[in-house]
């Protein structure tokens, strides 16, 4: 099982063999449940600790457990964000190798931390659901930046991508939403030569716009909302967009729970969004933990 402290302030660091501080009683911060110690041969123990009950700052270790030791430690040579979780457990996984289970790290502000057995199982995956074109289409791209910006790490995320490619539609009787696009077709929102029995490749909005535009014209749509379309249906937890803003929150189709955000929402509102998505997915586990 995979051991990542949640916080690099719960991980102490020791130059002396920590069976010597229970033996001699030796005061360690009240926050530490793990030790690292360097000890003088060169050699490294990752150490689990118990500790006395306390109001201060100080207490007394009571228990201590190696988790792992000599061959079995790795010290990580770049230097990384120690709040990323999701890079240090991708990177912890690549220095895995052999004899290797634990693999130390230093923040760039020098705090430390390791990672003990890493394993993908504890790191949730969501699936951004969008529509190409742009290509890549917004979402992707605004996800990607908060990513690089490592600013989403600490939620133990990782994501895959499911698009909707419309450049598949085009001919003079296909009938988009708006010019922006650039698609091959007719445009909702500047076309005045729509013809009738057209094929309206858009969402509840363009139909009601479509209906408003030419109230006397047959056509048949494709709905490409992802709420609605039958091109894709979400087969993990997810995010996406819509175009109106009464259905932007967190929302269950196909079994499975999402997000949806403004179709021009901003990279602020799309970290609130997967922030409280990840709550959700956190809420709904421990309530199943506890069944």
């Amino acid at each position: 099982m995979m051991i990542f402290p949640e916080d690099y302030k719960v991980v102490g660091i020791s130059y002396e063999d920590p069976v010597e501080k229970l033996e001699k009683k030796a005061p360690i911060y009240f926050a530490t449940k793990y030790m690292i110690a360097y000890l003088p041969d060169g050699n490294i123990k990752i150490i689990k600790v118990k500790t006395e009950p306390t109001d201060t700052l100080l207490t007394r270790p009571v228990t201590l457990e190696i988790i792992a030791e000599g061959e079995e430690v790795t010290l990580h040579k770049a230097e990384h964000d120690a709040h990323n979780r999701t890079k240090l457990i991708l990177l912890a996984i690549e220095d895995c190798k052999g004899p290797v289970n634990t693999v130390i790290f230093t923040g760039r502000d020098k705090h430390i931390t390791f990672v003990h057995k890493p394993s993908m199982l504890d790191v949730t995956k969501i699936e951004i659901i969008d529509l190409i074109p742009p290509e890549p289409p917004w979402l992707s791209f605004a996800i990607q930046r908060l990513v690089d910006s490592g600013i989403l790490g600490e939620l133990n995320i990782i994501f895959e991508r499911t698009f909707i490619d419309i450049r598949q539609f085009k001919g003079d009787k296909i009938v988009f939403p708006c010019t922006a696009s650039e698609l091959d077709g007719k445009y909702l929102d500047s076309d005045d030569d729509i013809e009738d029995n057209s094929l309206l490749i858009g969402c509840d909005i363009s139909r009601e716009l479509f209906e408003l535009r030419f109230p006397d014209y047959t056509y048949k749509q494709i709905n490409m909302c992802p709420l609605r379309t039958e091109f894709v249906k979400p087969s993990k937890p997810f995010i996406t967009r819509c175009c109106q803003m009464k259905k932007t929150g967190l929302i269950n189709i196909n079994g499975h729970a999402g997000v949806v955000v403004h179709w021009g929402a901003s990279e602020y509102d799309i970290v609130d969004a997967i922030r409280l998505l990840v709550s959700r997915l956190d809420g709904d586990l421990n309530e199943s933990g506890s069944d």
